[in-house]
């Protein structure tokens, strides 16, 4: 089974953002949604979720978003959360929380309206504190974190949310390169007890050390799709981003490293015409 996208389509008041967007996601990968900025990735993301409505503006959505054959659009939103969760770029909340509260956020899904924490929904957060390693700062403020903190507390609220299907937007955004690679070993993780990922990242090498298919956007439309090594290939990539890649075997893996350099010199100015 795998989630389905056909014929997806998000408008904003008359401008085309997304068109005729058809996809597949194979069910336990990571799926990585690819593409230079302004090629729909976040709004892929919203669509999927069923939040496309949400987004500033006048909206129109279309298609059809299929998970395990059901229509996650037609699902009220509450059945659709026990399923899926979303964690966008720089989310935040209004509402003074700290940061175990905040990640028991992933919880309301799964208890009844007016329900308290159970000792389950204590265990999932603490469960997912323990695993972005932020267990020490639960009773902090979350507005008095950094960014990147925020940014793993939220990939941990979705984690307690125990979904079947993840999508993250830049879950790397803010973070530095340990921090990196351990979230994206987490999605991994996730993967392996049977989650599905969909994750949009700008860092092609980290797509290729760690997704095992890609889906390529550019202009709302999606330009290749397929295995990594299928799809993260200078014919690619350097007609998408314009640039001009090599591909370098990764040490001890199977996995390439993508080397980048400017198809044509940037013609800049001298460097005394810079001033100072």
């Amino acid at each position: 089974m795998s989630l389905e996208v056909r014929g997806g389509g998000v408008r904003i008041g008359d401008t085309v953002v997304l068109d005729g967007i058809d996809l597949t996601v194979p069910a336990g990968t990571v799926t990585g949604l690819l593409g230079p900025n302004g090629s729909g990735k976040s709004t892929l993301l919203r669509l999927v979720a069923g939040v496309g409505g949400a987004l500033p503006g006048r909206v129109t959505t279309t298609g059809d978003v299929r998970w395990h054959g059901a229509d996650l659009l037609a699902m009220r939103p509450r059945d659709r959360a026990r399923r899926v969760a979303l964690v966008e770029q720089d989310a935040r909340t209004e509402v003074e929380l700290s940061v175990r509260d905040a990640v028991l956020l992933g919880r309301i899904p799964h208890r009844s309206r007016w329900a308290a924490d159970s000792d389950a929904d204590r265990t999932a957060a603490q469960a997912a504190l323990d695993a972005v390693g932020l267990t020490g700062l639960a009773d902090r403020p979350l507005a008095s974190l950094s960014g990147g903190e925020r940014q793993r507390v939220h990939l941990a609220r979705a984690l307690a949310q125990r979904p079947e299907l993840l999508l993250l937007d830049e879950p790397t955004n803010h973070l530095d390169i340990q921090a990196q690679l351990a979230a994206l070993h987490l999605v991994r993780a996730a993967t392996s007890g049977g989650t599905t990922a969909l994750v949009a990242l700008h860092d092609l090498n980290l797509a290729a050390a760690y997704c095992d298919h890609a889906v390529v956007l550019a202009g709302g439309a999606v330009v290749a799709a397929g295995p990594v090594a299928d799809v993260l290939v200078p014919a690619v990539v350097d007609a998408v981003y314009g640039v001009s890649t090599t591909l370098l075997p990764q040490p001890g893996t199977d996995r390439p490293v993508l080397a980048f350099r400017a198809a044509a010199p940037p013609d800049l100015p001298a460097v005394g015409a810079w001033g100072g």
